[in-house]
């Protein structure tokens, strides 16, 4: 079964390791009718354009999109951000950010840890304005929305997780006791809904304290639950603690599957070493072992994970990173 797979290699470094992970795919023998498209930075500055609605409403019928990373030194802040990576967030409905931190070689803590971030509300939904702008008077806000809905979801995807794991517990990281009314709603709803989940442990940090755990004794988490800014923060730090960031994979996923879902390196676009061979290509090809196990291609993704893992402690470059995976799949 083949499966049609749209491609944003993106800028910087993306090309290079999104070339490495469709390679290890094919090793896997996984065919995929793959869709290039060209979107980012250096489309931006080309044409001004940074997701038209022509391509948006292709990418919807797709069944997957695999992305290396977008960002260039001379395009301004959250041009790409918002109208390009959030906006495929929020028009697909990928409302769960998956992130797992595996730690990987004898010399890196024990860490094996979902980390479940809501993605289409928080502080990122964009809530907030300006006033009196450029004067010693000006006013900056920026809200956090989080509805009952989006939580709701967020967190049941979660405990299903945990109860599929081994060790089936679930941590919800926030900071109640200082956001407490959208602390309230994520407390209340992660209690509501564990009834549903007997056999899930539950517990609570707030998000200071999982940094800290997370650094010192990372073996405490096994699924973790949590907002779009602490999740993003958290999955940063965790990656970087799980071996580093060249390693740190993540799902945007629409598990109601009424659209597909976008898988990527968390690394960004790293303009200075590009075409140096140097880019570390295992985040991209985690993330595409996490597309195949999400199109339902399980045995492929298992081969891929496992790949990965015997190779994560080789050196070489970017190429023979990647061919080392494919040769091991």
């Amino acid at each position: 079964m083949s499966h049609k797979v749209g491609v944003i290699g993106g800028d910087g470094i993306g090309p290079e390791v999104v070339a490495e992970a469709l390679k290890v795919v094919a090793a896997a023998g996984v065919a995929l009718d793959t869709v290039d498209y060209d979107l980012g930075g250096a489309r931006y500055l080309r044409s001004g354009e940074v997701l038209p609605d022509a391509v948006l409403e292709e990418i919807a019928g797709l069944d997957a999109v695999l992305l290396g990373a977008v960002g260039m030194p001379d395009v301004p802040p959250g041009v790409l951000e918002r109208g390009l990576l959030l906006r495929l967030r929020f028009e697909l409905d990928l409302y769960v950010n998956l992130r797992p931190l595996l730690g990987a070689g004898a010399d890196l803590p024990r860490i094996d840890c979902m980390v479940v971030r809501e993605n289409t509300e928080g502080s990122y939904a964009g809530e907030g304005g300006s006033l009196r702008k450029g004067t010693p008077h000006e006013v900056a806000t920026q809200g956090s929305v989080n509805t009952r809905m989006g939580v709701e979801r967020c967190v049941r995807f979660a405990f299903e997780l945990a109860e599929s794991r081994h060790r089936r517990h679930l941590t919800l990281v926030h900071k109640t006791n200082v956001l407490t009314y959208a602390g309230d709603l994520w407390q209340r709803t992660v209690d509501e809904v564990s009834a549903e989940f007997p056999d899930v442990g539950t517990g609570y940090h707030h998000v200071d304290a999982a940094c800290m755990y997370l650094v010192g004794s990372p073996e405490c988490y096994d699924v973790i639950v949590t907002d779009n800014l602490f999740g993003d923060i958290l999955t940063d730090l965790g990656g970087a603690v799980a071996g580093g960031i060249g390693l740190a994979a993540s799902a945007n996923l629409n598990p109601a599957r009424t659209g597909p879902s976008l898988f990527e390196p968390v690394h960004g676009s790293a303009p200075d070493i590009v075409g140096t061979g140097t880019a570390n290509p295992l985040a991209a090809v985690r993330s595409a072992a996490m597309m195949l196990d999400f199109l339902g291609e399980t045995t492929a993704a298992e081969r891929v994970a496992k790949a990965v893992a015997e190779a994560s402690t080789l050196t070489g470059t970017t190429k023979q990173l990647g061919d080392a995976v494919a040769e091991r799949v």
